[in-house]
């Protein structure tokens, strides 16, 4: 497996947020995580980013087979992980175009990355200084697809962005997770959603539904995000009792 996550309880602030989470990932899989907001989704991405504030009090983390779960965020990093985040913060003083040719990790020049992306204009910019949404998500992936991550962690990438960008960041994120691939896939991703847009742009492998912190149940992606719509969540914790 290149993710395996075993019996994970996760504090924040002295609150457990994550109760006895199991999750693998194997090469070239995507994942889609579903919630109610507050079940716990963010939670579990920035554990497994190594991000400071949640504490582990139980379980491990396995990534490419070693325990990561007192790995540095860095050291996660230069592993292959890396994350998009749902709100990531404004960096003053620091270029967009500075920070990705210090990330740039695939050997691809950073202009023909940012024209693929249109966010070529951003280069020049302090990064998400004055962004829009959709403008914050473009050059999230632009950071993304410069890293070159084995697994990629995507929190809420439709989040904020108007139609006319959902479609760039989908089909930008289908080959970042390589769905143009037919064979030799290895890139793996865990992706949080709420509205399911980005299930009309990548063929996701499973689908998981978080509530209150605690896994419920998995399956079939887009059927689990129908019963959602039809039904609403419980239907689901009903269904695996």
């Amino acid at each position: 497996m290149l993710l395996e996550i075993r019996n994970l309880s996760v504090e924040v602030q002295g609150k457990e947020m994550l109760h006895n989470i199991n999750l693998e990932i194997d090469y070239g899989e995507t994942h889609v995580l579903f919630g109610k907001n507050g079940s716990g989704k963010t939670s579990l991405l920035m554990t497994i980013m190594g991000m400071s504030g949640y504490k582990i009090t139980k379980g491990n983390i396995f990534f490419k087979g070693e325990d990561i779960s007192n790995l540095s965020i860095n050291e996660r990093a230069r592993m292959g992980i890396g994350m998009s985040f749902q709100r990531p913060p404004t960096i003053s003083g620091v270029k967009t175009r500075d920070l990705v040719q210090i990330i740039n990790n695939n050997g691809k020049n950073t202009e023909n990355i940012a024209k693929r992306l249109n966010v070529s204009e951003f280069l020049d910019r302090d990064v998400n200084l004055g962004f829009s949404g959709g403008e914050i998500k473009k050059s999230e992936l632009l950071q993304l697809v410069s890293q070159n991550s084995d697994l990629v962690l995507l929190d809420e990438p439709e989040s904020g962005v108007d139609i006319e960008n959902i479609k760039v960041i989908g089909n930008v994120i289908k080959n970042l997770l390589q769905k143009h691939l037919r064979r030799q896939r290895v890139r793996a991703g865990l992706v949080i959603t709420h509205t399911g847009l980005i299930l009309n742009y990548l063929e996701a492998d499973k689908g998981h539904i978080l509530l209150n912190g605690r896994m419920r149940c998995e399956g079939n992606p887009r059927e689990i995000f129908q019963t959602i719509q039809k039904f609403g969540y419980e239907e689901c914790v009903r269904c695996q009792r």
